[in-house]
């Protein structure tokens, strides 16, 4: 296995593989070539690629605002699961936060999301409670769209 940070010559195979993944969500907008380009030019050292036999098999979008770091787009190809990459991607995802001065990092799973919910709690992250999640969407065209 090979984990290394994600570059824009990735985007081909890694939206493939978000197609992939039963339950993921894609925005039209956000999830384009040129709205992950943005991405990672904004965060050039935190997105993270892992990879089998030269093939992508897993990635997550990460990025922060320098206090608070986030994950997007957390996934690892089906048959690849349970041999530690999603915990490893994480672990190098949430180093190199760590050398940029954040000390925080938080992400979004879908409450139907039995396995990624599972997953977070097994590796030691805490569910959080006290909180409640607003968003507001400011281009309606940016289309949320979930695989099946």
């Amino acid at each position: 296995m090979e984990i290394r940070r994600m570059q824009i010559a990735d985007y081909d195979e890694v939206y493939a593989l978000w197609k992939t993944i039963k339950g993921f969500a894609i925005r039209s907008i956000d999830d384009s070539k040129e709205g992950v380009e943005r991405f990672i030019k904004r965060n050039p050292s935190t997105s993270i690629v892992s990879l089998e036999d030269g093939k992508i098999v897993g990635s997550i979008l990460c990025g922060h605002d320098g206090r608070t770091g986030c994950f997007y787009h957390v996934c690892v190809k089906e048959e690849y699961r349970k041999r530690g990459i999603g915990k490893a991607m994480a672990l190098t995802a949430m180093q190199a936060l760590k050398e940029e001065g954040v000390n925080k990092v938080q992400l979004i799973a879908f409450s139907n999301n039995e396995m990624g919910n599972c997953f977070w709690k097994c590796v030691g992250w805490r569910e959080r409670k006290d909180v409640n999640y607003y968003d507001f969407v400011l281009n309606e065209k940016n289309i949320m769209d979930f695989n099946k």
